[in-house]
């Protein structure tokens, strides 16, 4: 049976509080929730994904303030929440970009911490520690498996993804506009190539790092597994409607099998490294 979703593509201009964010952003998924079973949120979308001095200053446990005013928006309007992203503080003082899916009783089913930190040396690499493990849960999509960003350039974590029965991948994302055509490139190459649903929710607005303004680059988007756009935003905040039909994997994987020819591993497994 299809699955109304809706992405919420969220303006994260550095000139708006995150407390005051927080507040509109709430109010955009009580107004998204009317029409819509799961809903999708942005990467960092309290502080902004590019600006490291905000996510060091607000970030919280993963059971903090935030964790719960989301919690309790999914319990309210009876959704499954994909909350985006947030700065998580552990108990050690250690950053994650961590994130969050409630289940429409308001309880976290599944938390991921970002696996591949953006910045090369600096930025959100320099501020926040990895994660190390592979998430999946069960959704109205089936096997659901979670990313974020800068994960989408590296395809053999969507491929441990389908490997762990994924059937659609929900990544919350913070992509600049200046790359924003290997964005939606990337996005389906990952669905194409894993056969698999992609709801990709990114942000919008203008970011100051303190050291440069960078423009995020919108185009949020739901793609089908054969690589259709179903649904996609532009360069303003909004929400973005699409219904997604879980049953299209099963279809396309019986009637184009290619998962079934997968080699690499194998060969990679039996190379003789004396050769």
């Amino acid at each position: 049976m299809p699955v109304s979703v809706a992405l919420l593509q969220i303006d994260v201009s550095s000139s708006e509080a995150p407390d005051a964010r927080e507040a509109r952003v709430l109010n955009m998924i009580a107004e998204a929730a009317a029409g819509a079973q799961l809903l999708l949120l942005p990467e960092l979308w309290h502080v902004g994904a590019f600006d490291m001095r905000a996510a060091r200053l607000h970030a919280q446990a993963i059971d903090g303030p935030l964790a719960q005013h989301l919690a309790a928006a999914a319990r309210a309007h009876g959704i499954w929440l994909h909350a985006g992203s947030i700065a998580e503080r552990d108990s050690a003082g250690r950053l994650f970009n961590t994130s969050l899916l409630f289940d429409p009783r308001g309880s976290l089913v599944a938390s991921y911490r970002k696996i591949h930190l953006f910045g090369f040396q600096a930025g959100e690499s320099a501020v926040m520690s990895g994660g190390v493990e592979v998430v999946t849960a069960t959704t109205p999509l089936g096997v659901t498996g979670i990313a974020t960003c800068y994960d989408l350039r590296f395809p053999e974590l969507f491929r441990a993804l389908t490997q762990e029965g994924a059937e659609a991948t929900l990544i919350a994302s913070g992509w600049p506009q200046s790359r924003i055509e290997q964005w939606s490139v990337l996005l389906r190459a990952r669905a194409i190539e894993n056969q698999s649903w992609v709801l990709a929710c990114n942000e919008v607005g203008v970011q100051d790092t303190g050291s440069e303004q960078i423009s995020l680059g919108g185009y949020s988007a739901v793609i089908s597994p054969s690589g259709e756009v179903l649904a996609s935003g532009a360069g303003e905040e909004g929400i973005i409607h699409a219904r997604v039909d879980p049953a299209a994997v099963t279809q396309l994987r019986a009637s184009l099998p290619v998962l079934g020819d997968i080699r690499m591993r194998s060969i990679l497994t039996d190379a003789d490294p004396g050769r």
